[in-house]
C-alpha cells in the first residue's frame, strides 16, 4: 500500500507541475523571470515534503497543489491587468548602456561588473563596447543589444571586400583601476598605458570608468560622466 501511495503522489505531483507550467504560458527558459522560477521551486518543495512523508495524505498534497495553482493564476491575471503589479512581480528592463555610455548606477543596481557585461556581449557575438549603442538587461537576465549603424548595417561580403580580422579587445581599465594582468597578457606595461592615456589628455586613471585596447583599433576610453563628458 505504501508503494501505491507514493506512486499516486508522484502522479498527482507531475500533474500539478504540468498545470503550473501551463499557467506560466509558453515561454522559453530565457523568458522565465525569477518570480516564475519561484512558482515551480515552491511547488517542488511541497511535493518533496509530501511524497515520502506518511503523515501527509494524498488529499493534503492535492489541496496544496490546487491552492498554489489558483494563487499563481490570480497573480498572473493581476500582473496582466496592472502595469505596477507587472513591474513589481516580473521586473522591467534596465538600460545598462545608453547611446554608447555605460550607466554605472544601473550596473550597481543590478550588481553587474564591467567584465560581466563584456562576457554577455561576447555571447551575442560583440567583442568590443565601441560597437554598442544601447544594451538592455532583460528581467530574465539575458540582454538585448542595439549596435551603432556603422557596426551592424553593411558587411564586407556585401561589398566583396577582404578586410583583415580585428584583434580582440582587452579590458585595461575598470572603474579607475588598471588591469595589470590583462596588460601582461598582451605584453604591455603600466608605463605604456599611462603614456598612451596622456597622449589622449587623460591625466588620472581615477577619472576613467572603462578602457579597452586592441591592436587593430587602439584605445576606446570612457570617463566617468561627471568628470568628463567625451569619449575618445
Amino acid at each position: 500500500m505504501i508503494y501505491l501511495e507514493i506512486a499516486t503522489k508522484l502522479v498527482i505531483g507531475l500533474a500539478g507541475l504540468l498545470a503550473v507550467t501551463r499557467l506560466l504560458g509558453k515561454k522559453e527558459m530565457s523568458q522565465v523571470t525569477p518570480f516564475d522560477f519561484i512558482y515551480a521551486l515552491v511547488l517542488g518543495g511541497i511535493l518533496e515534503e509530501g511524497i515520502y512523508d506518511e503523515k501527509v495524505s494524498i488529499w493534503q498534497i492535492l489541496f496544496a497543489i490546487c491552492l498554489w495553482g489558483i494563487s499563481v493564476y490570480i497573480i498572473e491575471i493581476c500582473a496582466q491587468k496592472s502595469d505596477r503589479m507587472k513591474k513589481l512581480l516580473k521586473g522591467h528592463p534596465s538600460l545598462i548602456i545608453r547611446n554608447g555610455e555605460l550607466d554605472i548606477k544601473q550596473m550597481k543596481k543590478n550588481h553587474l561588473e564591467i567584465e560581466q557585461v563584456r562576457t554577455m556581449l561576447r555571447k551575442q557575438g560583440v567583442f568590443t563596447l565601441r560597437e554598442v549603442r544601447d544594451l538592455y538587461l532583460e528581467p530574465g537576465g539575458d540582454i538585448s543589444v542595439k549596435l551603432h549603424s556603422k557596426a551592424g548595417s553593411v558587411t564586407p561580403d556585401m561589398l566583396d571586400l577582404n578586410p583583415r580580422d580585428e584583434a580582440p579587445s582587452i579590458l585595461v581599465i575598470e572603474e579607475g583601476q588598471i588591469k595589470e594582468e590583462e596588460l601582461r597578457s598582451v605584453k604591455k606595461s603600466k608605463e605604456w598605458l599611462l603614456e598612451g592615456l596622456q597622449k589622449r589628455n587623460y591625466k588620472k586613471i581615477e577619472d576613467i570608468l572603462y578602457g579597452e585596447w586592441s591592436e587593430t583599433d587602439g584605445f576606446y576610453i570612457q570617463p566617468y560622466p561627471k568628470k568628463n563628458s567625451h569619449i575618445q
